[in-house]
């Protein structure tokens, strides 16, 4: 997947182009209107992060006259956070509004609900089957019940198939669920209980990193 990143701030573009290619996405960046236009006529891109404020333009203009009729989803980020612009951002048709400061995890959280929109949102491993829509899991059939926490973190993990999810994101992904203080110890304690219900050998323990589960 190709995302055009259209952000003026340099600082912001190199972090964010990092933590995007860390999760093995490919990434184009435009820092005003013109670049973003000749970008748009040269590459296949799939899917646009845009700020709204721009050197030589406005970014709404931008989605609304070039990037919308290409049908190129769109996640507005910028640190115009008046109610009046996030609805204008959302009228207009894109798919969502980013505030900043912002939470690069939460942003690429986002962009994967939107490549999972529209498409068959089931995900397997093993015998397993997780059905992304209806936030179940079954195996052979047969739903397993999980408590609500061990169902989030077993989405977390399928949510980033075939890539490792680290323990330290998934204690802060535990802390804002619950607001209670955690620890690698909580983590070892779901993990142990979800691969109890599993009852077969798909979460594959990245030694002293965290947790992959391969699919297909």
């Amino acid at each position: 997947m190709l995302i055009l990143l259209v952000e003026d701030n340099l600082t912001i573009a190199k972090g964010l182009i990092y933590s995007l290619e860390q999760k093995e996405f490919s990434c184009v960046h435009a820092g005003n209107v013109n670049d973003t236009l000749d970008i748009l006529e040269e590459k296949n891109v799939e899917l646009a992060i845009l700020d709204v404020s721009l050197p030589d333009g406005n970014g709404f203009e931008l989605y609304k006259n070039y990037i919308s009729p290409r049908k190129i989803p769109t996640i507005f980020l910028t640190a115009r956070d008046d109610e009046n612009d996030v609805v204008k951002g959302l009228e207009l048709g894109a798919e969502d509004y980013i505030t900043k400061p912002f939470s690069t995890k939460e942003l690429i959280a986002r962009i994967n609900k939107i490549l999972f929109r529209g498409k068959n949102q089931k995900l397997f491993s093993g015998s397993l089957e997780f059905d992304m829509d209806k936030m179940e899991v079954y195996k052979e059939g047969k739903k397993i019940e999980f408590s609500n926490i061990e169902l989030k973190i077993l989405n977390l993990l399928f949510l980033n198939l075939n890539k490792v999810v680290t323990r330290d994101e998934i204690i802060e992904k535990i802390w804002e669920w619950t607001g209670n203080d955690v620890n690698n110890n909580t983590v070892t304690v779901y993990m142990k209980r979800i691969r109890e219900k599993i009852d077969e050998d798909i979460i594959i323990t990245i030694k002293g990193i965290g947790y992959r589960i391969d699919g297909k």
